[in-house]
């Protein structure tokens, strides 16, 4: 089944790099891209570590945190780990399958939106997926522009903030037109510093760790034996907070940073 579907996540491939060069080329988003639901933080649970992959990278382009496991148990366990505002799931689990997942789920996270990809095609699996807690189901092959749709469309039901400014008192980000101002008065931040803010203020109250700010951010597994993490979140606090009377940016010994104003 699998080997049929080849030239079709072939052509998937071609069209999220496509699309990623569109972006690219986009003269509003050349320093970072503007995408509704930033904030949010997605698990992949996926076997077929190519698609996995596929998705994984598809989903960061728009500007998700996705989080990748290949079986049922790591899923749990990664949903013990983090709190997540959507899971994409395949039925064809190692293990334990999709099924049988989502009825671990349920109990534990009633609210939480679970979208199923799935090459099953019969209406009785449909039927019975939905059934089992699913909240939509997409059949493999799929377009991946389709994918993304379904995902915003699931955020919003829930509720997750689709806001393209970000505002934690008079701190004000703007994804669409590159802009920071704290007070009135406009800040210049590089890409990279923007980008790092830009989590900060997603994620506002909420302590963040340095692990997590380099594998949102930087896109890559944190190193303990470096400190650029905090090298940057220096020059980001020397910007916001250095000429304000309230200090934005806070760290926490042995966890992090968090921005808040409480």
């Amino acid at each position: 089944m699998r080997c049929r579907s080849l030239a079709n996540w072939i052509s998937q491939a071609a069209e999220l790099l496509f699309f990623q060069g569109a972006m690219l080329q986009d003269t509003n988003t050349t320093k970072v891209f503007a995408s509704s639901d930033n904030q949010a933080q997605l698990l992949v649970v996926e076997d077929d570590v190519p698609l996995a992959n596929f998705l994984k990278r598809g989903l960061e382009a728009e500007k998700y945190g996705v989080d990748v496991v290949h079986a049922g148990q790591a899923a749990l366990e990664a949903l013990g780990r983090t709190s997540y505002s959507l899971v994409i799931l395949d039925l064809n689990l190692p293990e334990m399958d999709g099924i049988t997942l989502l009825s671990h789920i349920r109990p534990r996270s009633p609210n939480l939106p679970v979208l199923v990809l799935t090459a099953r095609i019969q209406l009785e699996d449909r039927v019975a997926t939905l059934d089992s807690g699913a909240d939509d189901y997409l059949i493999k092959p799929f377009s991946f522009h389709e994918l993304t749709a379904r995902v915003r469309a699931l955020l919003r039901r829930n509720g997750i903030n689709s806001s393209r400014v970000f505002q934690v008192a008079d701190l004000v980000l703007n994804r669409a037109q590159f802009r920071v101002e704290r007070g009135g008065k406009k800040l210049d931040l590089t890409a990279k510093e923007f980008a790092l803010l830009e989590y900060l203020m997603a994620n506002a109250r909420r302590p963040v760790s340095r692990a997590m700010i380099m594998e949102n951010v930087w896109k890559a597994p944190y190193d303990e034996k470096t400190n650029l993490v905090d090298v940057y979140v220096k020059y980001v606090r020397d910007k916001v907070d250095a000429e304000a009377p309230t200090k934005l940016i806070r760290t926490i010994r042995g966890v992090g940073y968090v921005l808040s104003d409480d």
